[in-house]
């Protein structure tokens, strides 16, 4: 019971997550969910296009392969047919729109072909001038050159938003909704005609390709003097051996005090790590003899936690022996023994354990090792 609540507790979570991921800077739901993801949004797709032209005094917009006519408050797509001369029902079917069917202030309607061209009601820089009009095949009065500035237009999709219509065209979204008067909540229908501007000035940004084909390598800044000379070996050359390293071949006889001996014949394989490692590991065969590292006293028999035994030597001085990794023992508590005479056998994983202990405290063993 207690795992279902849990599981459903952070399913609520991830929801809510999800919701709040998918709001846009102006807290309404993207549909997009740009926000969840990063760097899908068409913010940085392009600069700011220029403003849409001023409608002349019908409400009237002419661009080089072109005109679209914005809706006035009150109109519907008859009215608009009517005002400037065109089919109703022609009109509304051009932009998928009901004849009567009420329009926001602000909205555009692609117009199916050219009407006349009446003085604008409030000229804007920018304003693309009136030539050939590409539908009704028919020049225009005062025709002149393009300029380049007409937008492009798009007819919508089963399935298209403003935010994935806007990375088509590399536009930004806020661009295209005030090309075309959008809703606050961006949507579209099916058929609608969208008039697309122009997009502004590229950012710079590194260069990109499609997925697969590689990434261009960037000009180094030494690209115009030539690289210096040199020699790199195949990559099937062996790579040179590892020295092999016998630690207990590198003890001498200054390396300690020579207060005790090497309890089994071994090279050292881990030295001493104080707090890690409190002694010396010392390679030996399963069976070989552990011996006493000097005179003194059986102090301890004991075993660890896998019941291999341990066995703790009493020395003069205040010293210490530990030897473990044993198998057989040869002592018992309370002997006193010699120095090199046989504790045991090393044990069945062929590592002795050694250990030289000052009291409690244990101290490097090689400091000690004749």
């Amino acid at each position: 019971m207690m795992m279902h609540r849990d599981f459903t507790v952070r399913a609520v979570t991830l929801t809510a997550l999800l919701a709040l991921a998918g709001c846009g800077a102006n807290g309404r739901f993207d549909p997009d969910l740009r926000g969840l993801m990063g760097g899908m949004g068409t913010a940085e797709a392009a600069a700011s296009a220029a403003p849409r032209p001023a409608p002349d005094a019908r409400g009237v917009i002419s661009f080089g392969n072109g005109q679209v006519a914005v809706a006035q408050t009150g109109d519907t797509p008859t009215s608009i047919a009517r005002r400037l001369g065109l089919d109703p029902a022609g009109l509304a079917r051009h932009n998928a729109l009901p004849v009567d069917g009420p329009l926001m202030p602000g909205a555009v309607l692609v117009l199916p072909r050219q009407v006349g061209v009446a003085a604008p009601a409030a000229p804007a820089a920018g304003a693309a001038a009136i030539v050939r009009d590409p539908f009704a095949r028919q020049a225009a009065p005062a025709p002149a050159a393009p300029t380049g500035t007409s937008p492009r237009e798009h007819v919508v999709t089963a399935g298209e938003t403003a935010w994935s219509v806007a990375r088509r065209y590399g536009v930004t979204v806020q661009d295209l909704s005030a090309w075309n008067g959008l809703p606050a909540d961006m949507s579209l229908r099916v058929g609608q005609r969208l008039i697309v501007p122009q997009p502004g000035q590229q950012p710079d940004r590194l260069a990109t390709t499609a997925p697969g084909r590689g990434t261009p390598t960037p000009q180094p800044p030494s690209a115009a003097q030539p690289l210096p000379d040199e020699t790199t070996p195949p990559a099937g050359t062996p790579a040179p051996d590892a020295p092999q390293t016998d630690l207990g071949a590198t003890r001498t006889a200054a390396s300690g005090s020579g207060r005790f001996r090497m309890p089994v014949n071994g090279a050292i394989v881990r030295v001493y790590d104080k707090g890690r490692n409190d002694g010396i590991d010392i390679a030996a065969p399963t069976g070989s003899a552990v011996a006493a590292a000097g005179a003194g006293s059986v102090a301890a028999i004991t075993r660890d936690t896998s019941g291999v035994p341990i066995i703790v030597v009493r020395h003069e001085g205040d010293l210490m022996t530990v030897y473990a990794g044993l198998d057989a023992v040869n002592v018992a508590k309370g002997d006193s023994v010699t120095a090199g005479q046989a504790l045991g056998t090393a044990g069945q994983d062929g590592v002795v354990h050694f250990e030289v202990r000052r009291g409690f405290e244990s101290v490097d063993p090689e400091t000690f090792l004749n």
